[in-house]
């Protein structure tokens, strides 16, 4: 009997039954449902992760100042006023790991633009911002050295910003007020998403840090110039560790803290966290994937029990076919066979109701689904094998039938 005829066989045995064989399928079905659904979910949560990675930027790093102390009272986290723009400056020159450092002060404001406005971010920094966070314009141009220094009356605004001031009108070389300050537009940012927190990034205007300082927060530069932030951007191929122990040290000399006292600053390297992320999210789909594995292990156990019943209900079925001729392996693939089908039938079944329930999770749930073949072929290729493995013992079972025993089974 070729492959094609065994098929054939074990298609018409299964429907013989098919209340009892579908329900033999149903661990399969659930099994390959789940694997493929768990594998999107999962595979949706990394693409995301790595959306935000992209969006942050590579090898960045974050210097803030630490926490303010008055009358021993501890103010918390950033309130203190312990980095200057001449830090972030000797972190570029005296750090070789480093390739560019932006300083920056942030507060938020009403942004006016003839009948519009919008409430959002206004960011003091310098042109190496862009640089650090790999953030490129997607029209006009960036800050001059002259209007760095003569505290420039212009500003570069985020997608959002534009969207909500402009519509569809080009806002370059429009003006907006800030905080009653009028300022140009000489350039807008490309557009980069959400960050890990779920804030728009792209909700934001861009002017210079002396601008921020004298024009709009109106502050007294005085001799030292304190910022709210240091962004970092490490080279390429450098230990972000490394570097950021060089920085410690460097703003530990520069502040003159004393040895074994408390920084007056904090670190955080947020390419490390959101990669921690994306790990803790493989792992989490990993876990997913073999829960659901579970399923078609249960679902296999069914099948060798289902085998087992068929093998002793066609007994004398077996017993006349050697009789007539049939070998030991003609039998051990018939039976074979139809494990095998029954797990692939079940396998076909569940990936319709994978792809289903996929499609709900992204449609209804908001959740973000990545699917992929390859989920698809690991799941019927796993449901295959366990209709091999639980199969084969009932198959060698039939096998091993003597003829004359066979035939005069009751």
């Amino acid at each position: 009997m070729n492959l094609l005829t065994a098929f054939a066989a074990a298609l018409r045995a299964l429907s013989t039954n098919w209340l009892r064989s579908m329900l033999t399928m149903l661990g399969i079905i659930i099994g390959v449902a789940a694997v493929i659904t768990m594998i999107a979910i999962g595979g949706g949560a990394q693409a995301r992760i790595e959306e935000q990675i992209k969006a942050l930027g590579s090898n960045i790093m974050l210097v803030l100042p630490g926490a303010q102390t008055a009358g021993g009272v501890r103010l918390g986290a950033q309130t203190g006023q312990s980095l200057t723009e001449e830090d972030a400056q000797a972190i570029a020159a005296e750090v070789p790991e480093v390739q560019a450092t932006a300083p920056s002060l942030r507060t938020g404001a009403q942004v006016i633009a003839a009948n519009a406005n919008w409430s959002t971010a206004v960011l003091g920094t310098t042109p190496d911002y862009l640089e650090v966070r790999d953030w490129p314009l997607a029209a006009g141009r960036s800050f001059e050295a002259a209007e760095m220094a003569g505290s420039g009356k212009v500003a570069v605004i985020g997608q959002t910003v534009a969207v909500q001031l402009f519509g569809d009108a080009d806002p370059i070389d429009q003006t907006i007020r800030v905080r009653h300050v009028p300022v140009q537009v000489i350039g807008v940012l490309s557009r980069k998403g959400q960050n890990s927190m779920g804030q728009d990034q792209d909700d934001v205007v861009i002017v210079p840090l002396s601008t921020y300082r004298n024009r709009i927060q109106g502050m007294s530069a005085g001799r030292i110039k304190r910022v709210g932030a240091i962004s970092v951007k490490i080279r390429e191929g450098q230990s972000m560790d490394e570097a950021g122990e060089k920085i410690r040290a460097l703003l530990r000399q520069r502040h003159r803290i004393a040895a074994g006292a408390e920084d007056d600053f904090s670190m955080r390297n947020l390419t490390e966290m959101l990669q921690a992320q994306e790990e803790s999210s493989r792992v989490m789909a990993l876990l997913l994937a073999a829960v659901a594995g579970v399923s078609l292990v249960v679902g296999g156990i069914g099948i060798m029990n289902i085998m087992l019943v068929s093998v002793t209900e066609r007994t004398r079925e077996i017993g006349l076919r050697m009789a007539v001729g049939a070998r030991s392996r003609d039998i051990l693939g018939q039976f074979l066979i139809e494990a095998v089908t029954l797990s692939l039938v079940g396998g076909a079944i569940g990936i319709v109701l994978g792809l289903a329930a996929t499609w709900a999770v992204g449609s209804f749930a908001g959740w973000e689904v990545l699917l992929s073949a390859d989920s698809i072929v690991l799941a019927v290729g796993f449901s295959a094998a366990v209709g091999v493995f639980f199969g084969f013992y009932p198959a060698r079972r039939a096998a091993s039938l003597l003829p004359i025993q066979a035939l005069r089974y009751e």
